[in-house]
């Protein structure tokens, strides 16, 4: 099976839309018991979700779109963005109903970016040295160092079109529901750190990066390779990443035996758009 390539149908890249859902909606709701102002929600909408957790927060957005027909009552959804002072983003599927695409693009959204869905089925695989379980008494050394990796951008592929202050990096990280956080060290220093959750037997791979002082160690690959196995463990039958198209994420990840199952369009409408919750594009290793 390790050998096998990954055929993506519409009917897989709706079952990985819907835990897309499903992560996104748990964070923006563990956000919002976070901040306690109301100011946050989670709604339903056309088999998908539309989600704010706080003023720029990547989990502001909807997601899961065009599996389920169109998405009826967005003069409301883009109403509550508007009423926070926030822009409407949506990440759509390319697998999505078309019809879904032109009736946003009549509405004014426009096309911003992209990001890649990567997957592979899950195989054997040991657990690689220098990698572990983050414990809770690490939580917080983990959230600043994956947060401070995340602000230097690595070169290669196509840049994200827009970055986060390190305060919503560290916000969006602590909010990720339910995930299980591991971290690399390397000579004794944190390396880098990386989280995976469990849905519906699918392993979303999120939250990684690596420090700069240690990119182009294999850093990644280890925290990939890791994350593969506890995976295996916990019953899952496939893993899925995303990646900034032509990122070293990207590469990584095909090396892994992932891969390129979809891409999603970034359409937004309003000003200034947020990354999404689980691209792994500053990945560097």
């Amino acid at each position: 099976m390790d050998g096998e390539r990954l055929f993506c149908d519409v009917g897989l890249a709706e079952r990985i839309e819907r835990a897309e859902t499903r992560f996104v909606s748990a964070c923006a709701d563990a956000a919002r018991r976070r901040l306690g102002d109301g100011r946050g929600f989670t709604r339903p909408l056309a088999g998908g979700v539309t989600t704010f957790a706080e003023a720029g927060s990547p989990f502001n957005k909807i997601a899961g779109l065009g599996f389920a027909g169109l998405p009826e009552g967005l003069d409301e959804v883009e109403a509550a963005f508007a009423e926070r002072g926030a822009p409407v983003q949506v990440e759509l599927s390319q697998l999505a109903d078309p019809a879904v695409g032109a009736f946003l693009t009549a509405r004014g959204y426009r096309l911003e970016s992209y990001e890649n869905v990567l997957g592979r089925r899950i195989g054997n695989g040991g657990f690689p040295a220098g990698v572990r379980a983050c414990r809770d008494d690490e939580l917080e050394t983990w959230l600043s160092a994956v947060a401070e990796a995340s602000l230097v951008a690595d070169e290669q592929g196509v840049p994200s079109h827009e970055d986060f202050p390190r305060d919503l990096l560290v916000n969006a990280l602590r909010d990720m529901a339910g995930v299980r956080r591991y971290l690399a060290e390397r000579d004794g220093e944190f390396a880098g750190g990386a989280s995976f959750r469990v849905t519906d037997g699918i392993a979303q791979f999120s939250g990684a990066a690596t420090l700069p002082a240690h990119r182009r160690r294999g850093v990644q690959t280890a925290l990939l390779q890791a994350r593969l196995a506890a995976a295996a463990e916990a019953g899952c039958d496939l893993a899925v990443v995303t990646t900034q198209p032509g990122s070293k994420s990207h590469q990584n990840a095909q090396r892994q035996g992932f891969d390129l199952l979809y891409a999603r369009a970034i359409l937004v409408k309003g000003t200034s758009a947020t990354r999404s919750s689980g691209a792994e594009s500053r990945q560097a290793s």
